[in-house]
């Protein structure tokens, strides 16, 4: 199945998931697999179409005219049927829906699919069914977050600088992706590709281009503040889940002397094998991941209003309304 990871928290918007963490995940999950086998259906549908098609030599009598316009007229029937799905007020089978201009391969046919999924999925993660979050439109073409939504599998959540509400002082956060096996808190680094990142052990690192060289703040305070938070969250509830720090640069070498305690650092060069590990992990959810999901969605600051009553959904919307 096309990976896909679900994103349940973005910033501090509203988000279905801390509505119903143990619900969501695996609803998601069912109806993206769902759809994308309506999708191909129909797709595979179009192709034996356009392999039908005749010759001109094939057409010249009326006899083949006639038995190729029935044999037409009958897959562009079934065609039309796999397009419409029957509508319905249960959550568990999707809405209507028409997929029209779908790409010739496959490969470009995944792609479609899971950049019509991002849309969905930002609908999940700003709204629910009675309330709804004044969301910045950036976050809907944001590089990092496709990257890490089309990058990881369905079972990675994934919290996108998410801020917390401690003791009422908003904090905002690293990334954090919460898999299976642990949380894993993440910061980027993408600095200009002719540059060099050196680590320090002090407050600051040094970006270092040609000759010039510029001083950043530590990332590692950003990463061992977010620690502290949640772990302090996960033991208040005595959750016992590992916990991982994690620096990145897909752009960059990172130089450094020793890896910090339970810090992993990887640039440009280590970068793919970090991220093939993370694809290469096939657990299915589990409940102490959800119960750590849940503990921390608790725990963030949400900002939203009520949707006015014409505008509440009657049911939590489904993987098939991609065009919303």
């Amino acid at each position: 199945m096309l990976p896909i990871a679900q994103l349940i928290k973005l910033q501090d918007y509203i988000s279905r998931y801390e509505w119903n963490t143990y619900r969501y995940p695996t609803q998601y999950i069912r109806l993206k697999n769902e759809n994308w086998n309506k999708l191909y259906s129909v797709w595979m549908n179009s192709s034996l179409q356009e392999l039908a098609e005749p010759s001109e030599a094939e057409l010249e009598s009326e006899q083949q005219m006639g038995k190729f316009s029935k044999l037409k007229a009958k897959l562009k029937r079934k065609q039309k049927e796999a397009e419409s799905y029957p509508e319905t007020d249960s959550d568990s089978e999707p809405e209507a829906n028409q997929y029209a201009d779908l790409p010739e391969t496959e490969e470009a046919l995944k792609q479609y699919f899971l950049n019509k999924l991002i849309g969905h999925q930002m609908k999940w993660a700003t709204s629910t069914v009675s309330s709804t979050s004044f969301v910045d439109r950036n976050y809907y073409s944001d590089p990092l977050l496709k990257y890490l939504l089309q990058g990881f599998p369905d079972t990675y959540l994934i919290m996108y600088f998410p801020i917390f509400a401690i003791k009422k002082a908003p904090i905002e956060t690293e990334i954090l992706l919460i898999s299976p096996i642990a949380i894993e808190i993440v910061r980027f680094l993408e600095e200009n590709p002719n540059s060099v990142i050196m680590a320090g052990d002090e407050r600051t690192w040094s970006i270092e281009t040609g000759n010039e060289q510029k001083k950043i703040l530590n990332p590692i305070i950003g990463l061992k503040r977010a620690e502290r938070l949640v772990s302090s969250i996960l033991a208040s509830l005595s959750i016992d889940f590992p916990i991982k720090k994690t620096i990145l640069s897909r752009t960059n070498s990172i130089i450094f002397n020793t890896e910090p305690y339970n810090t992993r650092i990887a640039g440009k060069k280590d970068y793919a094998d970090w991220f093939k590990e993370k694809r290469r992990l096939t657990s299915p959810l589990k409940n102490i991941q959800l119960k750590a999901a849940e503990a921390l969605l608790k725990n963030c600051q949400t900002t939203s209003i009520k949707r006015p009553d014409w505008e509440k959904d009657d049911a939590p919307s489904t993987v098939s309304d991609l065009e919303e």
